[in-house]
């Protein structure tokens, strides 16, 4: 319930981001992706339901997140859980999903969310296939059907690649999967190798698609170091900057030093899967960050695992110090609760007014959508920039929108953003305003102006 209305509390309006990503999905078409328009597929099928079944609104264009990251906590939860106790996997799933990068990211209309989504997702019907004696083949099934749609994300081809190596290299689960039903497994090379058949073929006619996939449409190699530093800085940084929508800093202290914590556990059991899967996952972080600054919030999960080792840890710990004393694991909740108190809700304020107040990060949103539709009902709305996006209003709206003024003059003429006067034979009715600082002069009403005599 948390995450289906904190969102909207604090990201005030849309980025620009969210509206090319709006925009996008509302006008895929079958045609788009017989034509190669495969990037972010699964995530643009579902806003583009999410736009025509709500209407174009703020809302509308955050729902696919919303939605992915309640299941995201959700399998956080049971993934943690195949590897650490229930009260560890269900402490640490609650420090990330109540943590700034995931409020975020479950708050903003763009696929950004899916780069998470589908490594847990993997990782979990991973984790239940391998730790079964007999593993049910619906179990394969769902992940190989998870394979197939994770490669439409940007750099899941990575670890796509790298699932079936460890699958090929691991003994344990080469013999899991030599024991498999032949008919099941061979349905599911079927689904994988035709997944990479649709889009190898793609990649063929539209070159430019294995650009946006492997790396970023405007990726330079010299740029590598430089992405790195500037879509790490605001995981540590105390000052926002205006090249990202990310509010420094993403890191709480307090989660930081749990991770750290969770690191330095990790030491002596470096081999075991789950260690190891973390620290391949931070490296796996830092080159896709390379690639693209924002590609930097996959590090929430490998930081959710190395938080659950430092819970495991100050719990044995606390524990270890009263080996026979049931009542020092009753005295231990209060200073747990008072330390996840102090963790969560300074997170939730600093997630709430952050993004609301901060003026670098704040004036990156705009509530242009949320404005036109409270003032406008049957005018003609002309927009220069966007248009595309603001065209949808029509689907569910009296509002007209136009990009220039023809010889049909409407009598109710809304301008966004007026920078060019008044036009002629108009007459100025009265400016809507945004509650912003800077440029908040957002609507300019007018109407025809009367001839004389009339």
């Amino acid at each position: 319930m948390l995450l289906l209305l904190l969102p909207l509390f604090a990201q005030k309006g849309l980025s620009q981001a969210e509206i090319d990503s709006a925009t996008s999905s509302y006008y895929l078409g079958k045609d788009g992706i017989v034509n190669g328009d495969l990037v972010d597929l699964p995530y643009r099928v579902l806003q583009k339901f999410s736009i025509i079944i709500f209407g174009l609104s703020a809302y509308s264009v955050k729902l696919p997140s919303i939605l992915v990251g309640l299941l995201l906590g959700f399998l956080l939860i049971l993934l943690l859980n195949r590897w650490f106790k229930n009260n560890v996997s269900l402490l640490s799933s609650c420090l990330i999903v109540l943590s700034t990068p995931f409020l975020f990211l479950a708050g903003s209309g763009t696929p950004l969310i899916m780069l998470v989504f589908w490594p847990t997702l993997l990782l979990w019907l991973g984790s239940k296939i391998q730790g079964e004696k007999r593993p049910k083949p619906l179990y394969s099934f769902a992940f190989s059907i998870a394979l197939l749609l994770a490669i439409f994300t940007p750099y899941m081809i990575y670890f796509a690649v790298f699932c079936v190596l460890f699958v090929l290299l691991q003994p344990h689960l080469r013999f899991i999967v030599k024991n498999l039903p032949k008919l099941p497994l061979a349905i599911v090379f079927l689904i994988i190798i035709s997944g990479f058949t649709v889009l190898g073929i793609s990649i063929f006619h539209h070159p430019d698609t294995i650009m946006a996939l492997l790396f970023a449409r405007d990726f330079e190699i010299h740029n590598f170091l430089g992405n790195i530093s500037a879509g790490f800085l605001p995981l540590f940084s105390w000052h926002s900057t205006t090249e990202n929508v990310f509010l420094s800093p993403l890191i709480s202290l307090p989660n930081f030093a749990l991770a750290l914590i969770g690191l330095f556990s990790t030491t002596k059991g470096f081999f075991a899967s789950r260690n190891s899967i973390a620290s391949i996952l931070i490296v796996f972080c830092i080159v896709i960050t390379g690639f693209n600054p924002n590609a930097v919030v996959f590090f929430i999960l490998p930081f959710s695992i190395l938080i659950a080792h430092g819970i495991k840890y100050l719990l044995e710990k606390w524990y270890g110090l009263f080996p026979e004393n049931p009542y020092a694991r009753i005295s231990a909740l209060l200073p747990l609760t008072i330390l996840f108190a102090l963790i969560i809700i300074p997170g939730l304020l600093h997630y709430i007014y952050g993004y609301r107040y901060n003026p670098t990060v704040s004036e990156l949103f705009t509530d242009n959508l949320g404005i036109i539709k409270s003032n406008l009902s049957d005018e003609t709305l002309l927009v220069k920039d966007n248009y595309d996006f603001y065209k949808i209003l029509e689907a569910r709206s009296d509002i007209k929108v136009i990009d220039e003024l023809g010889d049909e003059k409407p009598d109710k003429l809304a301008i966004l953003y007026n920078d060019e006067g008044k036009p002629a034979g108009y007459s100025l009715e009265r400016i809507i305003v945004s509650p912003k600082r800077d440029n908040s002069a957002i609507i300019y009403l007018y109407t025809v102006t009367p001839k004389e005599g009339e």
